[in-house]
């Protein structure tokens, strides 16, 4: 009988063998494979942070912010890479060695950089974008774990020009001033975590290009100023601060036609490439924050607003009683002893008492909605931070002298900015303009996502008024008026004079505290160029017409030179002024302003002259209709600006004058020459 279990043989202990084998080999494929589903998918995110945190760091560097140019290109802002200090604490071998090394070449305190070298970190700055001369430094003493990235910086390559304008940026790239602060987020790209790789040794590697990527850059600003008028109005703001003596002042250089801003200093000035050694005062906008009670300049708008509503007859005389005049228990003095002045006079002597009569002819009410109308006692809203809105106190809180004071430029509040806009309204025709800053801005691949346009705010007084307006004005400039030393051979000036005393905090005024202030626009009988020159506390002088007057002509004689603007000569009948003794014929100043626009279509302009790169000359359109005008505007590639109805009259640029390609040409219209605009009609609503 055979036994029930048969002995194996060899071959079937082999095959036993073979079988246990694919068994545990099946298990541990199993458990391999059970393995890799839960490493590579079940924990897989959780690995991942791991390895990251291991081997990787994230560091959130600051995005590249566009460039910021002036109107013709020149850039006045732009960025620049250099290099950031960074450690790694936990990989530092010698903490108190590498902060007492570092400590002086980086400019910081030995205990700070101790603190963040011991920290319980993998990453930390110990200085943001360094000179390239201390990375040199850093670079030389090979201290592990201390590793250098790029990264970019904001520079301003002109230093202090227009550095109120421009403003500055922080050292984590947020505009903290100026268009830099207004227009942040266009400027700023997109914020990006940078993460870079540990190397075999433990140390950062970052990738390449990380700064500068499209996403990381910011859009690119135009701004409306010329950085070579800019220059020019530094510098002799700078000069006459110091001649004088002066506490501080502002220039603002204006295209009354368009608002467009050309210029606009102060002084004290700043580098804004070392904006944190700079002081408020220093970085103070003076043009735009500073209020201050205008005095004899305000005196225009008041002559404006009397012809505008019909209360005085352009050549209307008025006795100034001697300079001394008692009104409401209040004295009122003038510089000058005169008698009967005409309106054209009054202006030109700034006499304090023909003002108080002549606003004496309006109502509290029509002479505080004047004041409105031409922007006072609100903000421009032009493009910079913290605009001061000035300080005008509504009629019904007025007391009854009150009226004859704000005439006069005392008991309201301004700011330079604020003149300067309402100045333009009389220089190009009664339009109130929206003060521009800004131009354009544009993506980083140059398409542009917004053009700004000229805007009319409103329309102030009528055409005729503001003609008869300037032509009085350049009276101020010509022999005997205040503002003599700003008349310019070659060109009629519309200006004004102005001397105010400071307030002394009290209620009353300080008696050796001045602002001295001259505004013109140049040439009269077709602006180009409206200057304001306001001086803080002069000590040599403290006349308008002897302080800021120079600075105007000097400002200006170069701006039309640089803006390629030819003298013209002026007739002896156009230029007259009648004397206080005469009384001319009250149609004799709308005569006159009517010879200006006839004059302007018989101006022929001298031989051109060689225009530079991106500028062509202004086509003629006086005497065209509207459509004619907006064809012959298309064909030369410019934009028009239209005012009125019928046939145009006038134009500005004028024909043959330089203009930027693409740019703007405003062109007035009226029914007929012979049919002038009547007082009020076009800018009276009471």
């Amino acid at each position: 009988m055979k036994p029930f279990v048969q002995p194996l043989g060899r071959a079937g202990w082999t095959r036993v063998r073979i079988i246990l084998l694919m068994v545990a080999l099946s298990v541990g494929a199993a458990a391999v494979a059970h393995g890799a589903w839960d490493l590579g998918v079940t924990r897989r995110a959780e690995l991942v942070a791991l390895a990251d945190e291991q081997y990787t760091r994230s560091v959130e560097l600051a995005a590249r912010r566009g460039a910021i140019i002036d109107r013709h290109g020149k850039e006045l802002a732009s960025e620049a890479e250099v290099d950031s200090c960074y450690a790694d604490p936990r990989r530092v071998v010698d903490a108190a060695y590498a902060a007492r090394s570092l400590a002086p070449i980086l400019g910081r305190d030995e205990a700070s950089l101790l603190g963040k070298l011991t920290a319980k970190k993998h990453f930390v700055w110990l200085k943001r974008r360094i000179a390239p001369s201390e990375s040199k430094a850093v670079r030389d003493l090979r201290l592990p774990a201390i590793e250098l990235v790029k990264e970019s910086r904001r520079y301003y390559p002109n230093r202090t020009l227009a550095a109120h304008v421009i403003g500055f940026a922080g050292i984590d790239a947020n505009g903290l001033d100026g268009i830099e602060k207004e227009l942040d987020e266009q400027l700023l790209g997109d914020r990006e975590a940078a993460k870079g790789v540990s190397d075999a040794r433990g140390r950062i590697v970052f990738s390449d290009g990380l700064v500068g990527l499209k996403g990381m850059v910011g859009n690119t600003v135009q701004l409306t100023i010329d950085a070579q008028l800019q220059y020019i109005a530094e510098t002799e703001l700078a000069n006459t601060v110091r001649v004088f003596e002066a506490k501080a002042g502002h220039v603002i250089v204006m295209d009354p036609m368009t608002g467009e801003i050309l210029a606009l200093a102060n002084w004290p000035a700043f580098d804004p490439n070392q904006s944190n050694t700079s002081t408020m005062e220093q970085r103070r906008n003076r043009a735009v924050l500073d209020v201050y009670e205008p005095g004899s300049t305000f005196k225009v708008f008041t002559l404006a607003a009397a012809l505008n509503s019909g209360k005085i007859r352009p050549a209307e005389e008025i006795f100034c009683e001697n300079g001394r005049m008692e009104m409401f228990d209040v004295v009122i003095h003038d510089d000058h002893r005169d008698g009967w002045l005409n309106t054209t006079e009054c202006l030109k002597r700034s006499s304090n008492i023909c003002f108080a009569k002549i606003a004496g002819r309006l109502s509290k009410e029509r002479f505080y909605y004047y004041i409105r109308r031409f922007g006072f006692g609100e903000r421009t809203h032009v493009t910079l931070p913290s605009e001061a809105s000035g300080m005008l106190t509504h009629y019904k809180k007025w007391y009854d002298v009150d009226t004859a004071t704000i005439a006069f430029g005392q008991g309201i509040g301004v700011t330079g900015l604020q003149m300067a806009t309402a100045l333009a309204a009389i220089a190009n025709g009664g339009n109130l303009m929206q003060p521009q800053l800004v131009r354009s801005v544009r993506d980083p691949d140059g398409e542009t996502v917004r053009q700004i346009a000229p805007e009319i705010r409103r329309r102030v007084i009528s055409r005729y008024t503001a003609r008869l307006v300037s032509d009085m004005m350049t009276a101020v400039t010509e022999a005997g008026g205040t503002g003599e030393q700003a008349s310019l051979d070659g060109f009629l000036v519309a200006g004004k004079t102005g001397t105010a005393q400071k307030s002394d905090g009290h209620r009353g005024y300080a008696k050796d505290k001045w602002i001295s202030s001259f505004f013109a626009f140049v040439p009269a009988d077709r602006p180009r160029l409206l200057i304001s020159v306001t001086i803080d506390e002069p000590l040599i002088s403290k006349y308008g017409g002897a302080v800021a007057a120079p600075a105007v002509r000097r400002i200006a004689d170069q701006g039309l030179r640089y803006l390629g603007v030819s003298p013209r000569v002026v007739s002896k009948s156009a230029a007259a002024k009648p004397s206080g003794k005469t009384r001319p014929d009250d149609k004799a100043p709308h005569a006159k302003a009517k010879e200006g626009i006839e004059d302007e279509t018989r101006t022929a302009e001298a031989a051109p002259a060689a225009l530079p790169p991106g500028q062509i000359r202004t086509p003629g359109l006086v005497g065209q209709s509207m459509i004619d005008a907006i064809s012959t505007l298309a064909a030369s590639g410019l934009r028009p600006m239209f005012l009125g109805t019928g046939v145009a009259v006038e134009q500005i640029p004028g024909p043959g004058e330089p203009i930027d390609a693409g740019g703007f040409v405003q062109v007035n219209f009226q029914p007929a020459l012979s049919d002038p605009v009547e007082n009020g009609d076009d800018g009276e609503s009471l």
